[in-house]
């Protein structure tokens, strides 16, 4: 059985109610699910939440909430991991025969459904723990530097300082967006980017949705796409 689990708490402190916040229109959970929905391979979707109006808007565009998630794992501090494990465990009680598990974040809204499909295949793929898809720097971390307290400029990798750009090798980060594991790898190993695969996606569309700052950003991008869409 294959099974979504969308953490999504109700204290987020940066953009208050951000989780069904709306997003182009749609409470910005409704991304999550939707995308779910669309690719067709979970028996069920889950939403992880300790607060009852994102348990009513998440049921009313097609995601279960079977149980609510304790407070001690609904705080600032809380990962994903064991979020995910609690979820897996309360699934298990109900009789459900887990065993492959995608934790989607709820603040997705340029997520792709096909995207969720072939991260599962590249898992099944390797022998690695977890999938989960990545996107390239748009410039060389090697040339990365930090801003001190005068103004002045500290290269963080001076080795690199003189090395061409093409000589460089490409860097990627996590693009935040889901991860595919094993129900027995979420139970036993909470390092989600250690023993992983990673299943590229375009850097244009990620977003990590953490400050109003992100979120005017991605509201700009999802105009632009929807300009570039109409105009065909």
């Amino acid at each position: 059985m294959n099974i979504a689990v969308i953490p999504a708490r109700g204290g987020s402190k940066r953009i208050p109610r951000k989780n069904i916040k709306n997003f182009c229109d749609r409470p910005m959970i409704s991304y999550a699910i939707s995308a779910a929905i669309e690719s067709t391979i979970f028996d069920h979707i889950v939403v992880s939440t300790d607060d009852a109006e994102i348990a009513q808007v998440a049921e009313s565009f097609g995601a279960e909430t079977p149980f609510l998630r304790p407070m001690e794992l609904a705080n600032d501090y809380t990962a994903t991991a064991p979020v995910v494990a609690h979820a897996i465990e309360m699934c298990r009680k109900r009789g459900w025969v887990v065993e492959n598990v995608c934790c989607i974040y709820p603040c997705v809204p340029f997520i792709h459904a096909i995207d969720i499909g072939e991260a599962l295949k590249t898992l099944r793929d390797s022998d690695a723990d977890y999938c989960f898809p990545v996107a390239h720097y748009p410039s060389p971390i090697q040339r990365a530097f930090k801003l001190l307290q005068n103004g002045g400029i500290q290269l963080l990798y001076p080795d690199f300082e003189l090395t061409r750009t093409q000589d460089l090798d490409v860097a990627y980060f996590d693009a935040g967006q889901f991860y595919w594991g094993e129900a027995d790898a979420w139970l036993r190993n909470p390092r989600i980017h250690s023993n992983s695969v990673g299943y590229v996606v375009p850097n244009w569309r990620v977003v990590d949705i953490d400050t109003i700052e992100d979120w005017t950003r991605a509201e700009i991008l999802a105009a632009a796409i929807t300009r570039i869409k109409d105009s065909r």
